[in-house]
């Protein structure tokens, strides 16, 4: 009894044991392990970065966040700079989730759980809203010329936004910034032309300064030459003499040089002044041409926007009024095609009724015709009656002779004359194209209707 108490206990006390080893928890090097439930703090969450730490069963439970960093391609485009040109500027941003004691509690607090694809997307809406507003507040010569300025201005704004959801901007990578209406390529054109005139300038100023110095070295040794020369002769010549004679051309030489230098110092300082000259031109120049490129920039792309806006509204309208009368004519077409098919219906009916007559008079036609006349007979004879019936006379004067034939007067003739003049119940068939039967004519009787 004994024994089996024993082994009870230590069953209890190395299951108790790998419990708690099972709740120990260590955080890898790469990710993040955020404690949740009753953590004792004010936060939802306590975070933990390269450490340990014992989750309390039923009290707490524990999720990781992975620090893997996230590349995140931004292809913006028509973003609108600060002189109304739209530019687009691809760019490529690296992002992780930061191990900063409070980024991390926000991390925890807006991105536990979710799947990377999330994330990016979460930073794909940020990265983008930040990225146009900073091209906003710029121009495009302060984002082509000075990058380390537009990528400051871009992490700094970029960093702030990802720091609310517990994201770390690790990198920013603008690959190409262009523009629709060609305002970057034409600086660029502008800065490789100036950079030439200026390599053409220093050449041609250096050897200008070759030339001078090769002409001054070539005077003076012409001068030290001539004096070595002048030497020589002096002391082959009688002293007194030669050294009067060397004495005059002396002087006359170094006068003679002196008004060269004073001549040459001249055309050289004319020809700098001349180059002066021809460089603040050339920057005159090329200042205009700027301020030419940017006044086409201010207005040209203005108008140009302007226009393809007004063409747009023009397609839309236009667009607009074509779905308009469509829907008139299928309007149209519907009513049309309604009254078409109401009126087949209604001969349908009347086929089929008068079909089913003729099989009611035993397949014969005309049969079919008499039982149609005579269910209209009561209408016809009607029709004559009121041909006359509606005639007002206030008066009639008949002459009669006494000759009359046949045994008729004139005032019988009169009233026969009248109702001959209502079309008789024959002519009424025959002008609708039927034969009125033989029982219903008048006059002598045949063999065929007796």
């Amino acid at each position: 009894m004994e024994f089996y108490l024993i082994l009870i206990i230590v069953a209890v006390v190395f299951v108790t044991f790998s419990a708690i080893l099972r709740r120990y928890r260590r955080c890898p090097s790469d990710k993040i392990l955020v404690i949740y439930g009753k953590t004792g703090r004010k936060s939802s969450a306590k975070c933990i970065h390269g450490g340990a730490a014992f989750i309390w069963p039923v009290f707490q439970d524990y999720a990781y966040l992975d620090l893997k960093p996230i590349s995140i391609e931004c292809n913006l485009q028509n973003a609108l700079s600060k002189q109304n040109i739209r530019v687009d500027v691809p760019c490529r941003f690296t992002v992780g989730i930061s191990t900063e004691p409070e980024v991390m509690n926000n991390a925890a607090e807006r991105l536990l759980g979710l799947t990377t694809d999330s994330i990016q997307s979460i930073a794909t809406d940020i990265l983008f809203g930040q990225l146009r507003l900073v091209i906003a507040t710029m121009d495009i010569e302060e984002i082509n010329a000075d990058r380390d300025k537009f990528l400051a201005s871009v992490s700094a704004n970029v960093e702030a936004e990802l720091r609310k959801i517990g994201l770390k901007l690790i990198n920013v990578n603008v690959t190409d910034i262009r523009d629709e209406s060609g305002y970057i390529e034409a600086l660029g054109k502008e800065a490789a032309a100036k950079a030439i005139n200026d390599a053409k300038k220093s050449v041609a100023e250096q050897n200008r300064y070759g030339e001078t110095g090769k002409a001054m070295a070539d005077k003076d040794t012409r001068v030290n030459v001539a004096a070595a020369d002048a030497d020589a002769v002096k002391g082959e010549n009688n002293a007194k003499i030669e050294i009067a004679n060397s004495d005059a051309l002396r002087r006359q030489k170094t006068a003679e040089a002196d008004r060269l230098a004073v001549a040459a110092e001249k055309v050289q300082a004319a020809k700098a002044l001349e180059e002066a000259y021809q460089s603040e031109r050339d920057a005159e120049l090329a200042r205009a041409e700027r301020e030419k490129a940017t006044q086409q920039a201010n207005i040209v792309v203005a108008a140009q926007i302007e226009k393809e806006k007004a063409i747009i509204e023009a397609e839309a309208e236009a667009e607009q009024i074509r779905r308009k009368a469509k829907g008139e004519a299928d309007a149209i077409f519907a009513k049309m095609d309604a009254q078409a098919r109401g009126t087949l219906e209604i001969l349908s009916k009347q086929a089929d009724g008068f079909n089913q007559m003729v099989k009611a008079a035993a397949g014969d036609p005309q049969k079919a015709v008499l039982m149609l006349i005579a269910d209209k007979l009561p209408e016809l004879v009607k029709t004559q009656v009121e041909a006359v019936k509606g005639i007002n006379i206030d008066k009639v004067t008949v002459w009669d002779t006494g000759n009359g034939t046949d045994g008729k007067t004139a005032t019988s003739n009169f009233i026969s004359g009248m109702m001959k003049s209502v079309p008789p119940l024959e002519d009424l068939f025959k002008m609708a194209g039927m034969e009125l039967p033989s029982y219903l004519k008048g006059g002598e009787k045949t063999p065929e209707n007796q």
